[in-house]
Parts: structure tokens; C-alpha cells; sequence
């Protein structure tokens, strides 16, 4: 039999129904257009609360009536990066009252590039149009051009757009063998009617984002307020701040990036950053085994406007440039190597490159590519010194076991599926992240507007996390595989016309040509195109790429004509540093 206060609660709302009681008529008004009247049952549990029992059993009685008695959902959100900025805005356009926690004293305009394919493009456009519009004028189109895998060492040094597929190769060496493989990242954006992959500035992102949220909500963010932990609890979740504060919400959203407080309180991971005795751990993540070396440069290649990003594969590592807009390449090296073997600075961790530190660099990847294609080393000469950066790589594996929920509290983006980043989908999955859960929390909402209690808040957290784990566990499947794959798999292709390649690996690598080509690269970027839940865009993505053509050789040209008449200096510090720092 329920509760006597349940009871007498159930009848007050039936009097109610029935206008047996003279009550306001406010109480059936829509979410956030006043107060709804609490049951008279409610009103006289809360009063009188005279032992521990009695306190225990009014929140058992609370919990089950409406969440939102009169005020919409209540939600803090941990870190301000792509993940917690989307993840803001979109509840924020829900309805819900957001606030994001962010430990920078504030936000400054500085970072490169981040990658959106278009599974994120979709998703941007069904979070809202003029969010994606918003980032259609700020894009770089790269996946209508040549995208795909380069011969590191028979590359001839011309950036020439050779064949990819021409069996005449095998029995004619004045074929060229420049291209390995090619993705199919436009047919498969036009099998589901997408928009191209492409890459945005995140400072560009970063105001779009934070216009579009304080056009919700001037408020919504708090700088220089890191969320440090947390403590779940009948009524929701209170979360802990650094500077010894707390908050009370409904849900918090730990979008707090790899080394996340949240995560750390969530899985009992001890202290945020925290190192194993070996060196091969952090907060309990092991480093991936590789290290990535990282560039900017104003560079007029001659396959600038044909291509958009090139991967060139070698022996044990592999280099890749792309096209990021405005002139600009930017470069990768990617290595196997143990961790903390610093030779440049890090901007994400707080400093960047010298001068010193960046040429050194740049010389000790020439000498490690001694013999590779002319390409990279042209590439690294015309790079300023000081925008080299180094980072170790650290990943995780997917969370099969362990749900990114607890109580009121729920992870997202890197916090708990970090990315390696050659398939460009870290920001892509936060994205999506943001976007699912909203939905599942829109979900649990009464015709009203109102939410049916906390035990349904809590449900649609765990729904957010079995609805996303297969799809997240797939794609970081991918994203790591395509690294040890390269490293570890690949070598230079076998060639009957030289004897660069020689190895298993090389015969391995050749015979693996036909198949990537025509079977594993379409099966996976068909997979990461399938989400989308913008629907197809009809030829929306062919007058967007088409404008955008227009407008990229322009301004292209001017900077070019710009550096080569008063050179260039070097990027500042990524995305998010702190103004003080």
C-alpha cells in the first residue's frame, strides 16, 4: 500500500482536477511561466522534518513528485571545450537552466583547427540552423578535395594528383606510384546527401558558441570556477568547486576533457593527473605509445587548392599535412616513442615552443625522414619554429563495463571516450554526446514541460549511456586501430620496379591496396557518416561547398601575398588559456 503522503498527495491533485480546491490557476501554466503549486501533502512533509527518519522519509516522499514544481531542469556543466559549449547551448535551447563551470579565468581567442566531419556537420544543423549556418561561413571544405594515404618515399617531391588505382603500374615503371589510397569521405557524404568534412578555427567556434548560449542565457558561464567533485543525492547532485564552494543541481555533466575531476570522482581514480610509478599511466589512462609533433605554416603548395589532407606512410611512422584554411597547412608527425620525451612545448599543458626548441624539432624530423619524399622536408622548412608543439598521446579503452552515469551525474566527449586523433572524431562524438543527451533528459518531460521526478532524470542518464556506447566504441575502435595499423602493420608497398620495399609489411601493404580502396574505407566512413540526424540536406552541401570555393581561393591568395611581402610569425597558444596563466 503506498505511502499515507503519497496518498493524501494523489487525492489533493484529484481535487484539484476535479476544481474541488480554490487554488491559483498558475499551477497548470507551462515550464517557466510561474510557480506550480506544490501538493498539500508535499508542503507539510517539508515543514516538519523532527528526526533523521523523518528527514529520510520527506526526500524518499519528494522524489517522487515533479522535478521542475514551478522551475526548469537544473544543470551544471563541467569544462567549457566543444563537448560542455555544445552541450550548454543545446539545453539551454531545450529550456533548461544551464550553468557551465569552467576553470580558465577566461576565454581568449586563441587555437587551431579542429576537424568536423560530417556525421558532426548533421548534427549541427539538427541542434539548431543557425548554429550551422553560423559555422558554414567559418569552414574549410577539405573532404570535396584528394584526401588519402601518399607514398612517403616515392613521392617525387612535385605534390603531383597522380592516378590512385592504375594497374598498368605492375608492368610499366614510368607510372607513377605517388598515391597508395584515396578516401571516399565525398561519396560517402553524397550517399546520405552530407555535408563535407572540413576543419573550423576553434576560436572561431568558441564565439560562435558562446554568442549563440548567451543569447539563451548572458550568464550561463562561470570563468575561473573549475568543478573539482561532486556528491549525488536524493534531490540531485551537489557539485564541489575549487574554491571550496558548492552547487545544487539537477544533473551534472562532467564535459571536463581527458583528465576530468568528475571522471576521477566517478571511477575512484584518486587525484586528476596523477602518474603511475612506471611513467605509463595518468588518472589511470595508459599513453597510447605514440607522441605527436605538431605544426603551422602559410604555405602556397602546389596541390594547395586539389588537395585536403595527405597521410604519408613510411617505416614505423607516418606525417600528414591538411589544409586548414586561409593559406595555412598544418602538419603531424607521428612516432612511436615513450612517454615524457619532451622536445617541445605543449600550449595545451601551459607553454608552447622556443624558437630553439621548434628548430630543433624541425631538424630532428628531417633527420628522421632522411630519404622520404622532398614534400615533407619542404613542408618543414617553411615552418615558423615557435608554432611546433609536442604531445604525448594518451587513450583509453571504450567503457563497455561501466556506465558513464552515476545518480545525477553523467560524463561526456573526452571525460570519458577519449579520441586518437586520426579519424577527426573526438569533437565529432561530443557532439553527437550533446545532442543524444538532451534528447534522452527532453525525453522524461510531462506534456506539461515539467519532469516526472529525479528516479526518471536518473534513468534517462543510463539510457544517454546505453544509446551511445556501441556507436562511441566503434569509432575509438577505429581511431586507435588506424594508428597501430600504420605504425606497426604498414610499410612502404612492394614494388616490382625498385627494392624499397621489401619487407612482409611491404608485400602485406600492397596487397592491402585493393581492399582498403574498394572495401574497409568506404565500410568505415559510411559508418561514421550513418548518424545523422539532420536527415539528408537535398543539394544543400553542393551550394555550400560551391560558395564556399568562391571565397577560399580569394582569401587564400591574400595571405599569401600578405607572408610573402612581410613573412609570418608563428600561431599563439590553443583553444582555451588562462589569462593569468
Amino acid at each position: 500500500m503506498p505511502p499515507p503522503t503519497l496518498l493524501r498527495s494523489r487525492r489533493c491533485r484529484l481535487a484539484l482536477a476535479l476544481g474541488l480546491a480554490p487554488f491559483s490557476t498558475r499551477a497548470f501554466q507551462p515550464l517557466g511561466k510561474g510557480p506550480v503549486l506544490r501538493s498539500a501533502a508535499r508542503s507539510t512533509a517539508v515543514k516538519a522534518p523532527t528526526s533523521p527518519s523523518a528527514r529520510a522519509r520527506v526526500v524518499v516522499a519528494a522524489s517522487t513528485e515533479p522535478l521542475s514544481a514551478g522551475r526548469p531542469l537544473k544543470v551544471a556543466i563541467a569544462g567549457g571545450g566543444v563537448g560542455g559549449l555544445t552541450t550548454a547551448f543545446c539545453m539551454l535551447k531545450a529550456g533548461f537552466d544551464v550553468t557551465l563551470y569552467e576553470k580558465t579565468g577566461e576565454f581568449a581567442r586563441f587555437g587551431g583547427p579542429i576537424q568536423f566531419a560530417s556525421n558532426a556537420l548533421s548534427t549541427l544543423k539538427a541542434i539548431d540552423e543557425k548554429l550551422f549556418e553560423r559555422v558554414m561561413r567559418e569552414f574549410t571544405f577539405t573532404g570535396t578535395r584528394r584526401c588519402g594515404i601518399k607514398d612517403g618515399l616515392r613521392s617525387d617531391g612535385s605534390f603531383r594528383n597522380t592516378p590512385v588505382v592504375d594497374p598498368t603500374y605492375l608492368v610499366d615503371e614510368s607510372v607513377p606510384a605517388d598515391w597508395f589510397v584515396a578516401f571516399p569521405l565525398k561519396q560517402c557524404a553524397d550517399f546520405f546527401n552530407l555535408p563535407y568534412t572540413g576543419v573550423i578555427d576553434r576560436p572561431d567556434l568558441q564565439e560562435i558558441l558562446l554568442d549563440e548560449c548567451r543569447a539563451l542565457k548572458p550568464d550561463f558561464i562561470r570563468n575561473g570556477s573549475p568543478i573539482v567533485g561532486y556528491e549525488n543525492h536524493d534531490e540531485g547532485v551537489t557539485a564541489k568547486l575549487g574554491d571550496g564552494t558548492t552547487v545544487e543541481a539537477d544533473v551534472l555533466v562532467g564535459a571536463d576533457g581527458i583528465w576530468s575531476a568528475v571522471r576521477a570522482e566517478m571511477y575512484n581514480e584518486g587525484e586528476v593527473k596523477a602518474k603511475s610509478a612506471d611513467g605509463l599511466t595518468t588518472q589511470k589512462c595508459p599513453y597510447s605509445g605514440y607522441t605527436v609533433f605538431a605544426g603551422e605554416t602559410v604555405l602556397k603548395c602546389p596541390d594547395y587548392y586539389e588537395t585536403g589532407y595527405k597521410v604519408y606512410i613510411g617505416p614505423q611512422k607516418y606525417f600528414v599535412t591538411s589544409d586548414v584554411g586561409d593559406g595555412r597547412i598544418q602538419w603531424y608527425s607521428f612516432l612511436s616513442l615513450p612517454p615524457g620525451t619532451k622536445r617541445a612545448g605543449d600550449s595545451w599543458e601551459g607553454g608552447g615552443s622556443s624558437d630553439k626548441e621548434g628548430q630543433d624539432v624541425i631538424s630532428y624530423l628531417k633527420e628522421l625522414h632522411d630519404g622520404w619524399t622532398p614534400e615533407i622536408a619542404y613542408v618543414l622548412d617553411n615552418t615558423p619554429a615557435a608554432s611546433v608543439e609536442q604531445r604525448d598521446l594518451y587513450d583509453r579503452w571504450p567503457e563497455f563495463f561501466r556506465s558513464w552515469a552515476q545518480g545525477s551525474t553523467v560524463l561526456i566527449g573526452d571525460a570519458v571516450h577519449p579520441m586518437m586523433p586520426n579519424l577527426g572524431q573526438g569533437g565529432c562524438q561530443a557532439i553527437e554526446d550533446a545532442y543524444e543527451l538532451t534528447k534522452a533528459l527532453k525525453a522524461t518531460q510531462t506534456f506539461s514541460g515539467s519532469f516526472a521526478n529525479h528516479a526518471s532524470v536518473e534513468k534517462a542518464l543510463q539510457d544517454f549511456y546505453k544509446s551511445r556506447v556501441l556507436r562511441v566504441a566503434g569509432v575509438s575502435l577505429l581511431s586507435r586501430l588506424a594508428s597501430d595499423l600504420i605504425i606497426n602493420a604498414f610499410d612502404t608497398p612492394w614494388s616490382p620496379h625498385d627494392e624499397r620495399g621489401q619487407s612482409w609489411k611491404s608485400y602485406l601493404t600492397f596487397f592491402w591496396k585493393p581492399l582498403l580502396q574498394y572495401i574497409i574505407f568506404p565500410a568505415q566512413f559510411l559508418f561514421l557518416y550513418s548518424y545523422h540526424p539532420s536527415g539528408g540536406m537535398g543539394d544543400l552541401p553542393k551550394r555550400l561547398e560551391a560558395a564556399w570555393q568562391e571565397r577560399h581561393r580569394e582569401n587564400a591568395e591574400e595571405v599569401f601575398a600578405k607572408v610573402a611581402k612581410e613573412g609570418q610569425k608563428s600561431a599563439g597558444p590553443s583553444f582555451f588559456e588562462a589569462a593569468n596563466s
